[in-house]
C-alpha cells in the first residue's frame, strides 16, 4: 500500500543524505572515520555518572521517573544561566533557559515558530549541514554570506541586510562547524553593530566554545545584542552526546513563550531523568576540571593530525591549524573536487566529509571537513596516510 506523504519530508535532502552516511561511517568498525563530529569516549565521565544515577534514584527516584515541566529542571537551568558569565553575558536568569533535546531540536523550534515558506534567513557560507537540513523543512529562502578566516564578511552581511529582511541569522562563532574557524573580537563587534540596525534575530550556536586549547577567545554575541540574540548550547561536546541535553537561552519573553508552546506540542519535556542525573553530576564534580582534561586530549589529537597532514599530504593541499573544537578544514589542489576524494577514500576504508553539504548553493567544492577528536593516534596516522595517497592518485 502506498501512503500519501508530506512533500516536505518525502526523502532526505542533500544535507540529510550526507548526515546519514556520516553516522553510518562512524558506526562501522571497518572504516577509519574523520567524517563525523563525535566526542572521544575517553572523555566520558562514566564512573561519575554512575554515582550520579545512584544518588538521583535514592534521593529523587519518583520525581526522576515522573512527567516534568516543559522548560526543564530548574537546578540545571540555574547552572547554565550562571555559566554565561564566563562568556561575558552576566544578565542571564534561569527562566531564560529552555532545556532541549540537543541543539538540533532548538534549530527546529526556531524554524517552526518563526518561518513561513518563502521567508528569508541568513547563514554563514559554509555552515552546519544539519542546520541547513532542519531549516529546509520550513521552506525559507536561505541567504548565504561568506565566512572568512576571522568571521563573517561584514561588508557582505551589511549588503545582504540592506537588500533583504531576513527573520533570523544563524552563526557558529567559536570553532565553527565545519571550518573550525573562530570570529575575531573585532568581527563580533562590527557584525553586532550591523545587526543592531535591523529587526533580525541572531541565533548563536555555541557547542564548541569551551573546547579552546590554544589562544584566546572573544565574547558571545549575547553580550552585544541583548535579547536580539538567542544563544544555543549543549552538554553533548563537554559531557555526553548520548544524553541529548541542550538548551536555548532566550531573553525575549514573547519569543520564549512561543518556543515553549511549540516544544510542549513536540515532546512535552526533555528527558527529566537525564536532566536530573546531569544536574547531580555537575553538583558533585568540577565541570571546568573535566573540560580541561578533554581540551588537553583534543589539543594532542589536533597536533598529531597536523603533523600527519604535513607528512603525508601532497603539495597543493592546504589545511587550517585548529585552536580548539573538533575540526580541521582542508582545501584540495585546483581541479580536484572534495566529493571525488570522499568516494575514492571511503573505498579504501577512510571517511571524510566533503564541503558540498555545508554550502547552500555551491557544489563541486575543493574543501572538506576532517575530525580529529574521535580517533586513536594510530588511526589518525593510517587514515591521513591513506587520504594523502588517495589525493595523489587523483591528481595524477
Amino acid at each position: 500500500m502506498q501512503f500519501k506523504l508530506s512533500e516536505k519530508i518525502m526523502k532526505p535532502d542533500f544535507q540529510g543524505e550526507f548526515t546519514s552516511s556520516i553516522l553510518k561511517a562512524g558506526a562501522s568498525k571497518d572504516i577509519i572515520s574523520f567524517a563525523g563530529g563525535l566526542p572521544n569516549p575517553a572523555s566520558f565521565p562514566v564512573k561519575e555518572m554512575e554515582a550520579a544515577v545512584q544518588k538521583v534514584l535514592e534521593k529523587n527516584g519518583a520525581a526522576a521517573l515522573q512527567y516534568s515541566t516543559t522548560e526543564g529542571y530548574e537546578p540545571l537551568r540555574a547552572f547554565i544561566a550562571k555559566r554565561y558569565e564566563k562568556m561575558g553575558v552576566d544578565d542571564v536568569k534561569p527562566e531564560d533557559i529552555i532545556i532541549t533535546n540537543g541543539s538540533q531540536q532548538a534549530l527546529d523550534m526556531f524554524s517552526a515558530v518563526m518561518l513561513d515558506p518563502g521567508d528569508e534567513i541568513v547563514v554563514e557560507d559554509p555552515t552546519y549541514l544539519a542546520a541547513l537540513q532542519s531549516f529546509h523543512l520550513y521552506g525559507p529562502r536561505v541567504l548565504p554570506v561568506e565566512l572568512r578566516t576571522d568571521g563573517v564578511n561584514c561588508a557582505a552581511l551589511a549588503e545582504t541586510l540592506a537588500a533583504h529582511q531576513p527573520k533570523f541569522m544563524y552563526v557558529i562563532p567559536s570553532f565553527q562547524n565545519p571550518t573550525g574557524l573562530t570570529y575575531s573580537p573585532e568581527v563580533r563587534e562590527k557584525a553586532s553593530e550591523i545587526i543592531k540596525k535591523t529587526n533580525m534575530l541572531l541565533i548563536e550556536d555555541n557547542p564548541y566554545s569551551e573546547l579552546r586549547f590554544r589562544g584566546d577567545g572573544g565574547y558571545s554575541f549575547g553580550r552585544y545584542l541583548g535579547e536580539q540574540c538567542c544563544m544555543l548550547g549543549t552538554f553533548s561536546k563537554v559531557v555526553s552526546p548520548g544524553m541529548r541535553i541542550g538548551w536555548i537561552c532566550c531573553r525575549n519573553l514573547p519569543l520564549r513563550e512561543k518556543l515553549l508552546a511549540y516544544k510542549m506540542t513536540m515532546d512535552l519535556h526533555t528527558n527529566i531523568f537525564c536532566q536530573m542525573v546531569l544536574a547531580q553530576y555537575l553538583q558533585d564534580n568540577d565541570l571546568d576540571e573535566h573540560i580541561d582534561v578533554t581540551k588537553r586530549l583534543y589539543g594532542q589529537k589536533a597536533e598529531y593530525m597536523l603533523e600527519c597532514m604535513k607528512k603525508y599530504m601532497p603539495e597543493g593541499v592546504e589545511f587550517t591549524s585548529p585552536e580548539g573544537g573538533m575540526f580541521m578544514w582542508a582545501t584540495m589542489p585546483q581541479g580536484l573536487k572534495a566529493v571525488d576524494v570522499y568516494y575514492a577514500a571511503i573505498k579504501k576504508g577512510v571517511a571524510v566529509c566533503p564541503g558540498d553539504p555545508f554550502y547552500e548553493t555551491q557544489r563541486g567544492v575543493r574543501t572538506m571537513r576532517i575530525n580529529y577528536s574521535n580517533s586513536s593516534d594510530e588511526a589518525i596516522e593510517k587514515g591521513i596516510r591513506i587520504l594523502g595517497e588517495t589525493i595523489k592518485e587523483l591528481m595524477a
